[in-house]
């Protein structure tokens, strides 16, 4: 068998969790009018169950180790936020707008890395980013209105997400298993919105629960492999590849919601997308 290098091992898992998290955006749009709360907490507890069992299957003790509590809290936290975010946006945008604000987290990323993990990027990263942010704005196309309010809370989750994936190469580093990651994380989530679920929960029909219950398994795979990338590979070497999920999403949304992005939009895609070859081929 070929024994592939870790970079390249990093680009096929993360090719794998666009495909999921592409499929995880279209069944919470598919599962209607639930609370975004409430499609949260199912994404995270079937995440939970499918971590568990992996580790399990493994044979992989949870162990977090000495001094990674407050990193895994963070990364959970940031997480947690970025999920409530894109499943915000998800239901009030083009399924593949939503994901491709999401996917701002790799730049976000970039800054963090160069705070958290002293990763510092050079001059031309720097201008890229500057040029992601511009493609940012045709998709979000701001205005002093509440239709630009979904946008801004997608370009939100974007960011938090690219705190967490910092903390997971950060924990990658350190030596925390990425199963481990994946469950402290979805167990943490699951906690924090059981009350909300308890207090609040909204009737469903079979069709939903169904929905829900692909979207937490969709979310479980892609939040493996997404693990599994950033601990084989810095985010500055592969992060251009997680665009795949808007071509995974644009599909999707057109075949199966008739749903077209408008011309701004695949304008801000083209720069967003553009900024992103330009950034990994620079290197």
């Amino acid at each position: 068998m070929i024994k592939l290098n870790e970079k390249t091992q990093g680009i096929l898992y993360i090719l794998g969790a666009a495909f999921f998290f592409a499929l995880m955006n279209l069944f919470v749009r598919m599962s209607g009018d639930v609370p975004t709360l409430q499609k949260c907490f199912f994404r995270n507890i079937v995440a939970t169950f499918v971590a568990m069992l992996l580790l399990w299957k493994n044979h992989v003790k949870f162990q977090v180790g000495e001094g990674n509590l407050k990193y895994l809290l963070i990364r959970s936290g940031a997480g947690l936020l970025g999920i409530i975010c894109n499943f915000y946006a998800v239901d009030h945008l083009n399924i593949s707008d939503a994901s491709m604000l999401n996917k701002l987290s790799p730049f976000f990323a970039i800054i963090f890395s160069a705070i958290i993990l002293k990763e510092i990027a050079g001059m031309r990263e720097w201008g890229i980013l500057l040029v992601a942010f511009i493609g940012a704005l045709f998709v979000i196309k701001p205005a002093m209105s509440m239709e630009s309010v979904p946008a801004f809370i997608g370009t939100l989750g974007g960011a938090a997400a690219g705190l967490a994936y910092t903390y997971v190469r950060k924990l990658g580093q350190r030596g925390v298993n990425g199963a481990v990651i994946v469950l402290f994380f979805s167990a943490f989530s699951s906690v924090v919105l059981l009350p909300n679920l308890i207090l609040n929960f909204a009737p469903m029909e079979g069709a939903q629960w169904a929905y829900l219950l692909l979207a937490g398994v969709a979310a479980a795979g892609g939040q493996i492999c997404i693990t599994a990338a950033y601990t084989k590979a810095a985010a500055k070497e592969i992060s251009v590849f997680d665009y795949s999920q808007i071509i995974f999403a644009a599909i999707l949304g057109f075949v199966i919601l008739d749903q077209i992005p408008d011309v701004y939009s695949a304008v801000g895609y083209v720069i967003i997308i553009g900024a992103a070859i330009w950034k990994w081929r620079s290197r």
